[in-house]
């Protein structure tokens, strides 16, 4: 069987996306040439062509249409009608609808089975509201076009991998959440994308929710009462779990390698630690060095992998947004798509 394409959704034309796709391809060229690896782009021309003027000029991308038989290595695919100029750094309507419009492309794309998988580009949470699409963030966008209830985000940095019980809910919100239900799906869906990376046989620990485990109920009875006893099954099952583990340490030991990942069960317990390792900054002027990492969709019928970082909208369109967590995204998306991935 031929080698699909990955769909890179460029997200918010206004933001970094344009760029550190451009980056990235110019980066990749090589790969490119030797056909082991085909890559689709779908979003603005404008917005790309514009930043590829700026950052990777000698980088020859094809305009393709969905009917067209076959796409060359590197494609462009529009995702939908250009309205007025989309300014960099400007939060837009316009926006938010080709953010949208570029993730149903490479959605429906993916289940035809037309490409192998899609990178997502960075979306602005504001202009997608903005222009009409009620969500809070990628991770449910992707849920509602696939058709499925319980995907799960999962964030990696090296051997940080770290995967969520809840994400973009207010913190007062979390403890119902947490439900023996959610969290085993949570653990098997971590389980089956820790085996689909090539670790046989993986070892998860579950964060706490409350500070010392709830230090016997004094700080709360969420991890006796929902995550010991879930942890407990699962293990019964043949799973490698422990936990509740405090979560002023249980990120310690991931680093350590004494875990290959981390059930947390909030967004910033989660995204703190990975995004604190991956990344850098400059000591000398406070400015971003390097941004490494990658966003995972568990559960999803198809491959979706992200940048982990926002549209940094107060540097678009200057030249000089790192585009490594988008080669990361790219890689991790082509590994995943060499492999036997079966999520639900």
């Amino acid at each position: 069987m031929a080698k699909r394409h990955l769909a890179i959704t460029m997200g918010d034309p206004a933001g970094i996306g344009p760029e550190i796709i451009a980056k990235a391809c110019a980066k990749l060229r090589d790969r490119l040439d030797a056909s082991d690896l085909k890559l689709l782009i779908i979003g603005s021309h404008r917005a790309l062509d514009r930043a590829k003027t700026q950052v990777a000029a000698n980088l020859d991308i094809a305009q393709v249409g969905l009917d067209d038989n076959e796409w060359p290595n590197l494609a462009f695919l529009q995702a939908d009608k250009e309205s007025d100029a989309i300014a960099p750094g400007v939060l837009s309507a316009d926006g938010g609808r080709f953010a949208y419009k570029a993730v149903e492309h490479g959605v429906k794309l993916s289940l035809s089975g037309r490409v192998a998988g899609i990178v997502t580009a960075p979306l602005n949470k504001e202009a997608l509201n903005k222009a009409g699409y009620h969500y809070p963030g990628h991770t449910e966008m992707l849920a509602a076009l696939t058709g499925v209830r319980g995907s799960v985000m999962l964030l990696a940095h090296g051997n940080m991998r770290v995967s969520h019980v809840s994400t973009h809910v207010a913190l007062q919100d979390v403890p119902a959440r947490l439900t023996p239900e959610r969290l085993r799906l949570v653990i098997d869906l971590t389980h089956k994308a820790l085996v689909a990376m090539g670790i046989a046989k993986p070892t998860i620990a579950v964060a706490a929710l409350n500070p010392h485990a709830g230090e016997g109920g004094l700080f709360g009875r969420q991890d006796i009462e929902v995550s010991a006893p879930t942890i407990a099954k699962a293990v019964a099952d043949g799973f490698d779990v422990v936990g509740p583990i405090p979560g002023d340490t249980v990120f310690v030991k991931l680093r350590a390698g004494q875990y290959d990942a981390v059930v947390a069960m909030y967004h910033d317990q989660g995204h703190i630690p990975v995004k604190l390792l991956g990344f850098e900054v400059d000591p000398a002027t406070g400015k971003w060095q390097e941004l490494s990492g990658v966003n995972i969709t568990l559960g999803l019928p198809i491959i979706r992998t992200s940048v982990d970082h926002g549209t940094a909208f107060d540097i678009a369109g200057k030249g000089i947004a790192n585009e490594r967590s988008m080669i990361e995204a790219i890689e991790y998306a082509e590994r995943l798509a060499g492999g036997a991935w079966t999520q639900r």
